[in-house]
């Protein structure tokens, strides 16, 4: 097992990327706690716990800090250490830049930037204080490309990038990576609110010619979560099928 008595936390794990992550994880032998305004989460928990894994699910948003610094320490309080963070929650609230109105804007910063920010440093000094630690977090191939009518979007996936760059130098003396994965068009239920026919015409430039599953980027954050990749960190991994190339 990859991830024999790691403890890990998932943000988003309730559906999509975050679901495939958390179970993988746990097959992989983390204890998973499942973070999630979707209630889905403590479905998911359940199936992990059928198959003999180790998940729990609380309820919170990742922009509630008093919220997060609480969770944080009574999964340190249990465990005596958290070795793993996945900031994987996010929104969308698509619309191009002159009809983007400041509550879009501020939704999606709110969630997709400052939440991984607060997740982040909530964690940090009990990474620091154990000497190890793997934080990965979602950024999408838009955050290096672009993407018409995702202003927002596109923003916070080029600072997630950034800022695990920054972290990766801040925290490496610690034996903390920190790295950014960047998925490309995968089947979620977030892309499923796209029109097929765009649908169809995104996928024609895809070198790969297909859609990911989710479990296609589940695989990147294991390896970014194991030891296989301690000398790894400060990288963005697209996982796009070769649209980043």
């Amino acid at each position: 097992m990859r991830l024999k008595d790691r403890i890990a936390i998932v943000t988003g794990g309730s559906r999509g990327i975050g679901e495939a992550i958390s179970h993988l994880f746990a097959k992989e032998g983390a204890t998973v706690y499942i973070w999630d305004l979707l209630e889905e989460g403590a479905i998911v928990a359940e199936q992990i716990q059928e198959k003999g894994g180790k998940a729990s699910f609380t309820k919170i948003s990742i922009t509630d800090q008093p919220a997060i610094e609480a969770e944080m320490a009574k999964i340190h309080a249990e465990h005596g250490r958290i070795d793993i963070l996945i900031n994987n929650a996010g929104i969308t609230k698509d619309k191009t830049l002159t009809k983007m109105s400041n509550d879009d804007w501020d939704a999606v910063i709110n969630v997709n930037l400052k939440g991984v920010f607060l997740c982040t440093r909530a964690v940090a000094p009990y990474m620091k204080a154990q000497n190890y630690g793997r934080i990965v977090c979602a950024a999408s191939n838009v955050g290096i490309r672009g993407n018409f009518g995702q202003t927002n979007y596109v923003a916070t996936k080029a600072g997630v990038i950034g800022m695990c760059k920054t972290w990766a130098l801040e925290l490496g003396k610690y034996g903390i990576t920190a790295n950014s994965i960047a998925p490309g068009y995968t089947v979620t239920p977030m892309t499923e609110k796209i029109p097929d026919a765009l649908a169809d015409q995104a996928v024609k430039f895809i070198p790969l010619r297909f859609k990911a599953d989710p479990i296609d980027i589940a695989y990147g954050y294991l390896y970014l979560a194991s030891d296989e990749a301690r000398y790894v960190t400060g990288v963005c991994l697209p996982i796009d099928g070769g649209t980043s190339r």
